[in-house]
């Protein structure tokens, strides 16, 4: 039989152990938005811009495992907002500049870490399936000193991708007010119709044989 001093115990414990699996759970959640564990459900429908664009990303569902385990894959796509930002040269860009070609949209940094291994499997995917119906589209948010960004990439041996930046990170902002920036690196798989088909909040090896056959499924190849 429990005793009256025993009571007062066990709340402590019960709350102990809430307090514990909370945390647990909080943990879970953050890792989940910064490095793209699990799912991301999306909106219940799909905007009707983006009817086209629910057939691709079913085709590519089934892809989505070992090196891009991690990408999720829109169950109801939409279309992304006028994200903006500026050519090597100065000259403003944006998503529109890209209709009627699928793009990789990746936003990196100097201090990202796992970009500097990323960047140059972005480079290799580039060159692998870069074209006329595809670009890898890698744009830069530092937001001081322009020159670093890119002798960074001279560092790390990317010389073969167009330079993009974005020196306010207003596109990262933009992204994070739809729930897609979580996080150095993003990226954004995008249909030729401007909608986005799939994210990754976080690094992936796109050179692979597992994230080259995702890219060739969004192209229908």
């Amino acid at each position: 039989m429990m005793s009256s001093h025993d009571v007062p115990r066990t709340h402590a414990k019960k709350r102990i152990a809430l307090i514990v699996l909370g945390g647990v759970v909080g943990v879970a959640v953050g890792l989940a938005g910064v490095y793209g564990i699990g799912r991301l459900t999306g909106n219940a429908a799909a905007d009707p811009a983006c009817q086209a664009s629910v057939d691709t990303a079913r085709r590519m569902a089934p892809l989505v495992r070992g090196e891009v385990a991690a990408v999720s894959v829109a169950n109801a796509p939409k279309t992304l907002p006028p994200l903006a930002f500026r050519d090597g040269g100065g000259a403003q860009k944006s998503l529109a500049d890209w209709r009627g070609r699928t793009v990789l949209l990746n936003l990196w940094a100097t201090w990202c870490v796992p970009c500097r291994r990323e960047m140059p499997a972005l480079q290799a995917l580039q060159q692998k399936l870069g074209g006329k119906n595809f670009e890898v589209v890698a744009v830069n948010i530092d937001t001081r000193d322009p020159e670093k960004p890119k002798a960074w990439l001279r560092d790390v041996g990317v010389d073969q991708l167009t330079y993009y930046a974005d020196a306010s990170a207003k596109v990262f902002q933009d992204l994070k007010l739809i729930g897609k920036g979580f996080g150095m690196p993003t990226t954004l798989l995008i249909d030729p119709s401007g909608c986005e088909i799939a994210t990754l909040a976080g690094p992936a090896e796109w050179a692979s044989d597992d994230a080259v056959n995702l890219v060739k499924a969004a192209l229908g190849t």
